[in-house]
């Protein structure tokens, strides 16, 4: 558990020589042998805090009726730190794997993270002598489609005394199988073989006493011989396992080294799971499979080939993966198939994946199309008003499978879907999907067909979704001056904007919020013009406006910029109070809290290169405010930025979300910072997340960062999607040249246009209309489509 002086001290680096000799980074300085001093780290034997989810007041439970019922956890509480366990695990009596004498006590071992790549050191241990690293690395390299897309990894181990040379060898075992008709999932594990180096192969051996070879009998075996028998290759394929039996195999790689010398071993491992089965039973084919097809024996062509492109020098290929060592790769593999099991039934679900459809046409024809989950308790692919955050990392990462996705969305917006609904919140009914609204996300059992799996609220009624579309969109048209892109996503952008006009009741340009939760904040209610959704239709409104003047729509610019001369005025006058923006214009407790994210709007239009909404005092004023209040505040800024906070500095207690810190919402946060001139204050607030989050002295989040934690360290969803928002820190730091350079928008500057020509330019769509409906991607027999 985390110990009460957590905040008291901060480590803001770690050379390598405090975990690892300088002795021995001098030794490995060789075949990117060494992590890099920047690399996150840890000691294999560090403590690991037991994570401590979140709770509600009874209150919030009945109002919640959501998917995470609060009175019910599981029996497997989550930790800090799931690997293998240190020290001596032998248990003579067991067959499984708790029989092998692990040796370690990781007090000299650490491990190194720098994503894609990772480093364990082993300083002496479990030998004082040896010295050896183990380099991983999984293809994960912006703008190269095709490498990123591979199930594949490569683990180089390399030592202090050893040789490298070459020689030929060409070793493959047969696969065993446990699938029957279910799609299967092949397992290849793969090594180099050299001159000093001999690889052998035990394709088959159980945990239980019954096995025919067990585990323990292969730990024994390897600690007598330092290897399997060489016959095993010509063993042909194992036999097939009964249900319910674990299978497993190995790949062993020994060598014998001189003294102070060095070698290095590789190994690579690929998992092929070619089709994706949803559970109402569409089917698809994984983007790796366009290049290595379907076949269950595509993971042994999987494994070669990674060895072969982790070792090509960079003058070969430029993505070469991690080492600039040529060298003749053969490799000796184990392969085995087993059905995957998810919530006990035999479909595949996928997370983070590029995908091809089996049977629709293909919207992105060189990226395919791709989904991702909002986190692992919330069950909903691109879930879009959190995609608003964590998108900027496709952006600069893989802006093609960026532009699929609002691809998707835009078609969905010119949709309707009329099936019924029962909201869980308010107990009401409507339709599945209405015409002109922003779905919630792509769908959970049946994605892209049966869009809106979240049934909390009415997410038709929301007032965040549609401007963030539009600010999305013109985001990624700027960003990419991609003209097709955006002719074909405009009659979406205007279909929104559109569809948001019922929401303006009293006519004064700005909508209003409806007394829910009708935003991504779905606990915390909203009365009247709000803060977060009033700052966000500003900034559609120019985004739109900046697109229409782009796309020659005149009429639907001047329509933009007239409802935002309206509306701006109407903003300020009733949210601003001298030193930031209210939470909104009602009057409950509330009503005049702090924020985090009341400028998301500003953060949107600074990142697409268009004039701030409001003067720069405001600006500054109001994330100084935040950083004061919701920063500081909270254990002197050691844990982010908490999501609403009262002017007289105690936390807004009025909700769950309201009291939470979300990290994702942070780094939005900061991004606003560093694109107001606030670097200090935006990599302070920035500092806290990682405090809290990922240093030693904090609660151990690391590598399934959640949604967000109380002010006492309690989390709320693991591995989310929000916290991708870092990236738009680096977007700030370094705004793409076509971001620098992007055509301006005076919004003062009206046209001045008689209202005949403004509403005829303002109703005619059709030249665009017949860009967008080149491709369908959606399926007639579930939406009714509007567009032609």
């Amino acid at each position: 558990m985390v110990s009460g002086n957590i905040f008291h001290c901060r480590k803001h680096s770690w050379p390598p020589e405090e975990y690892i000799s300088r002795s021995t980074l001098h030794l490995l300085e060789f075949d990117s042998a060494s992590p890099p001093e920047h690399a996150w780290r840890r000691r294999l034997n560090s403590h690991a805090n037991l994570l401590r989810e979140f709770s509600v007041t009874f209150r919030e439970a009945v109002k919640m009726k959501a998917p995470i019922d609060p009175f019910t956890r599981e029996s497997c509480k989550p930790s800090a730190s799931q690997g293998v366990p240190l020290g001596g695990m032998g248990k003579p009596d067991d067959h499984g794997i708790s029989s092998w004498g692990w040796n370690l006590g990781g007090q000299h071992s650490t491990y190194h993270a720098l994503f894609p790549r990772a480093w364990t050191i082993y300083d002496g241990e479990p030998d004082p002598e040896l010295k050896i690293s183990c380099r991983q690395i999984s293809p994960f390299i912006p703008h190269n489609y095709r490498d990123s897309s591979l199930p594949v990894a490569v683990f180089v181990y390399t030592n202090s005394i050893g040789g490298i040379s070459h020689l030929s060898g060409d070793h493959v075992n047969e696969p065993f199988m446990t699938a029957k008709d279910n799609p299967p999932v092949t397992f290849a594990i793969a090594a180099c073989e050299t001159q000093n180096v001999d690889v052998s192969v035990l394709p088959s051996f159980g945990l239980t006493e019954q096995s025919h070879i067990t585990a323990k009998d292969m730990w024994g075996k390897m600690a007598q011989d330092g290897h399997f028998d060489r016959d095993n290759f010509h063993a042909g394929p194992s036999i097939v396992s009964s249900p319910g039996d674990t299978l497993c195999a190995a790949v062993s790689a020994s060598t014998w080294v001189e003294p102070h010398g060095k070698c290095t071993v590789a190994f690579s491992l690929a998992w092929s799971s070619p089709k994706v089965k949803f559970l109402k039973g569409s089917s698809y084919n994984r983007r790796y499979t366009k290049f290595y097809g379907t076949s269950e024996r595509s993971a042994l062509n999987l494994a070669h080939d990674a060895l072969i492109k982790s070792h090509l020098p960079a003058k070969e290929e430029e993505s070469n993966w991690d080492s600039n060592h040529d060298r003749s790769v053969k490799v000796a593999t184990s392969v085995s198939i087993k059905p995957p099991k998810v919530n006990g039934k035999h479909d595949i679900v996928v997370k983070k994946d590029t995908i091809d459809h089996l049977g629709l046409e293909n919207n992105c024809e060189d990226v395919g199309r791709f989904l991702y989950l909002e986190g692992i308790e919330y069950i909903m692919w691109c879930t879009y008003d959190v995609h608003f955050y964590a998108s900027f990392a496709l952006l600069v990462l893989f802006p093609k499978i960026e532009l699929s996705i609002q691809q998707d969305f835009a078609k969905a917006v010119l949709c309707e879907d009329g099936r019924k609904v029962k909201f869980l919140a308010e107990g009401n009914s409507g339709i599945r999907k209405v015409r002109g609204a922003v779905p919630h996300d792509l769908g959970t059992h049946d994605p892209w067909h049966e869009m809106n799996a979240y049934n909390i609220h009415d997410t038709s009624r929301w007032k965040d979704l549609n401007p963030k579309f539009v600010l999305q969109i013109y985001r990624d048209f700027a960003a990419t001056g991609d003209m097709s892109f955006a002719l074909d996503v405009w009659p979406s952008v205007r279909a929104a904007m559109e569809y948001m006009e019922q929401f303006d009741r009293d006519d004064d340009g700005l909508i209003e919020n409806d007394g829910f939760p009708d935003q991504t904040y779905d606990a915390w209610t909203v009365h009247g013009i709000s803060a977060y959704c009033g700052c966000l239709w500003l900034a559609a409104l120019e985004a739109a406006a900046a697109m229409a003047h782009r796309l020659g729509d005149k009429g639907f610019e001047e329509w933009c910029k007239s409802k935002f001369l309206k509306a701006k005025p109407v903003f300020e006058g009733k949210l601003w109070n001298g030193s930031y923006f209210n939470y909104d214009s009602g009057s409950s407790s509330n009503s005049r809290s702090i924020q985090a994210d009341q400028l998301a709007g500003q953060w949107y239009i600074a990142s697409s290169g268009l004039p701030p909404i409001f003067d720069d005092f405001k600006i500054k004023s109001a994330l100084q405010k935040i950083y004061d209040f919701n920063v500081m505040r909270v254990r002197g800024g050691r844990m982010g930025a908490v999501n609403g906070m009262h002017p007289n500095g105690k936390v807004d207690e009025s909700c769950m979300q309201s009291r939470e810190i979300w990290t994702g919402v942070t780094y939005g946060v900061a991004a606003t910072m560093i694109l107001a001139g606030m670097e200090e204050q935006a990599f302070a607030t920035a500092e806290g997340i990682f405090t809290a989050g990922w240093s030693e002295e904090g609660y151990g989040y690391w590598f399934q960062t959640p949604e967000g934690w109380t002010t006492d360290g309690h989390y709320r969803s693991l591995i989310y999607m929000r916290p991708l928002s870092i990236w738009a820190m680096q977007w700030a730091l370094s705004l793409p040249k076509a971001i620098l350079e992007a055509p301006g928008i005076n919004m003062m500057d009206r046209l001045h246009t008689s209202p005949l020509d403004f509403r005829a330019g303002y109703g005619d769509t059709s030249r665009f209309r017949k860009s967008a409906s080149r491709r369908r991607w959606f399926g007639n027999q579930v939406f009714q489509c509007t567009c032609k």
